[in-house]
């Protein structure tokens, strides 16, 4: 056994004690902050919810279409998303997808912006960098532990926690894809007389864009990933399926709403891929072209 150096208690008891100290004097305002992202869930899943099947089914097979020029993604995608309303998952799969669409929608708002940020300066890489692995690497039941504290079961703090884990990969390919932009181009732009906004948002964020889409495709597995987790604090859909499987040990539920998840990430893993790609192959020939 490893010897005692010191008593931890305390440290315990002075971390459980902050957290009650901040849910008692600042839990309304974290709640009123945290709002407009509820909003935003709620809004998403009563706009998908209120749209018919048959319109969303068409949406994205068109996406896959465009995203190739071929057949074979979009017919893997109308495949995909007959399977969910056959097996009765659809409305549980909306509700999985709306709170994939609104965390992924909230991280590209934050993690860009950063990533850009994280490029441009070392010293913030350097801070930010090992906030970002902890992020990473933190087991999510952590940080469930004070959202649920400070917001109560339901689905802020299964977005928030959703958020929190998907966001890193985000961030660091954005900054990646910044800083990996040709120095070559760089200088030629700024012998043309370019300002650091015009090189920016001009050379950088064009040149890094497939970057960019290959950090939201990691963000929408990611937050796809959580689903079951975030389950357990209220956050519904296909997630919460899974669990009265495990609870009812119920394999026929388990199994088709792990399924649906399957389903949701092969589609939108496919299509952003296929957008990339495409992006990627433009671009090239764009800069082979200059």
């Amino acid at each position: 056994m490893f010897p005692e150096i010191f008593e931890t208690r305390p440290i315990r008891i002075w971390l459980d004690n902050g957290l009650e100290w901040i849910v008692i004097n600042w839990g309304d305002q974290f709640e009123a902050v945290a709002m407009p992202l509820l909003w935003l869930l709620n809004g998403i899943e009563a706009g998908l919810l209120a749209t018919p099947w048959w319109v969303i089914i068409g949406f994205f097979t068109v996406l896959a279409y465009l995203a190739t020029r071929r057949w074979p993604l979009p017919t893997v995608v109308l495949v995909s998303m007959l399977f969910l309303g056959v097996m009765g998952l659809w409305e549980d799969a909306i509700k999985t997808m709306a709170l994939m669409i609104a965390a992924t929608v909230t991280a590209i708002v934050f993690s860009i912006p950063l990533g850009i940020a994280l490029a441009r300066s070392l010293l913030m890489r350097k801070i930010v960098t090992p906030v970002l692995d902890l992020m990473q690497t933190m087991p999510s039941f952590v940080y469930l532990i004070p959202t649920v504290m400070i917001f109560g079961p339901g689905k802020i703090p299964a977005l928030l926690a959703t958020i929190v884990y998907a966001a890193p990969p985000l961030v660091r390919l954005t900054d990646l894809g910044i800083r990996l932009v040709d120095p070559q181009i760089m200088e030629a732009s700024q012998a043309f007389g370019a300002n650091p906004r015009q090189r920016l948002f001009g050379i950088q964020i064009p040149l890094a864009l497939p970057t960019i889409l290959a950090g939201i495709n990691q963000t929408t597995m990611m937050a796809l990933a959580m689903v079951v987790i975030a389950s357990m604090i209220g956050a519904g859909g296909l997630g919460y399926q899974v669990l009265q499987g495990i609870g009812r040990l119920e394999v026929s539920r388990g199994i088709l709403a792990g399924l649906g998840i399957v389903v949701l990430a092969i589609v939108f893993d496919r299509i952003t891929q296929a957008f990339g790609k495409q992006l990627q192959a433009h671009i090239g020939v764009d800069v082979e072209r200059s």
